[in-house]
């Protein structure tokens, strides 16, 4: 019997004609992803390196993308922690209510992002429910970059549990038990075993949350206070430029966006990737 090549035997699969999928695969993320983006580019660099270094370099549009990736990059990291602890105890404790405490974690995702800002804004203005304690200790949230960091965690949360929560799941407590059973004190389990398993997913949680923050808008305006150069983000200042029938420098600061979340994402994805191969060696 004659032995088959080496690269041609493929697995079957449910989804017949690879060559079809293919191209119908790449013609749908074309249309959707890369023209849009693609035309935006074409427009940013019709106007010029002047041009585009003036739109840049104006003080406004440097505090807005300050603020926006400042408080993503910090709301990422709060998720990444508490995140992780929220998917910790909802998969290793029994508990009343846990059924409706893990369904709360995906309001963020079902609340539509204009009602949560109200809520938000409502909750932390001086003479709301929290801010009315904050604000005698001089902390005012509603209407400060602090706020943007609050409304970020917001939405952000539910990507960093819902990527580590089956990671923990598959994580088997035999691993925990030889760890402690060899000498090894709760810390060094926690450092040395629990969370190189998890490091992948929970990278994976960080970009996807910055992402979702980075582009954040409508639960964002309404607890910012949109003060130019204190509290306003780039998103909005993209839809000012746009009201201004300025469409170049709209084009301009989206593709600064695009350029730096581009490179944030890639370094991300490239942490990752040392993550997984250092864990396979």
């Amino acid at each position: 019997m004659a032995a088959i090549p080496a690269g041609r035997f493929r697995e079957p699969s449910v989804v017949p004609g690879f060559g079809m999928a293919l191209g119908l695969t790449l013609t749908y993320l074309g249309l959707i992803v890369l023209v849009p983006l693609a035309g935006m580019i074409l427009k940013t660099a019709a106007l010029g390196w002047v041009d585009f270094w003036r739109i840049a370099s104006d003080p406004r549009t440097l505090a807005a993308l300050r603020l926006s990736f400042g408080a993503a990059i910090l709301a990422a990291g709060i998720n990444l922690v508490m995140g992780t602890l929220v998917a910790w105890v909802l998969v290793r404790y029994d508990f009343p209510l846990k059924r409706v405490l893990d369904a709360i974690v995906d309001l963020p995702f079902a609340l539509p992002t204009a009602v949560a800002g109200i809520a938000l804004t409502s909750l932390y203005a001086p003479n709301g429910w929290i801010g009315q304690y904050l604000d005698p200790l001089g902390i005012k949230v509603a209407f400060t970059p602090l706020g943007v960091i609050v409304a970020l965690v917001f939405v952000g949360l539910p990507f960093v549990v819902r990527t580590v929560q089956p990671v923990i799941q598959d994580l088997e407590l035999d691993v925990e038990e030889a760890a402690a059973t060899l000498g090894a004190t709760r810390l060094q389990t926690l450092l040395r075993v629990v969370l190189p398993a998890l490091g992948p997913a929970m990278l994976t949680g960080v970009a996807l949350a910055f992402a979702r923050a980075v582009g954040e808008y409508g639960s964002v305006i309404f607890i910012a206070g949109n003060l130019p150069y204190v509290s306003e983000i780039a998103p909005l200042l993209i839809v000012i430029r746009l009201e201004e029938f300025d469409y170049a420098g709209a084009n301009a600061i989206g593709s600064i966006m695009l350029a730096v979340s581009f490179a944030m994402l890639l370094v991300i994805n490239l942490l990752q990737a040392w993550s997984r191969r250092r864990m396979a060696a």
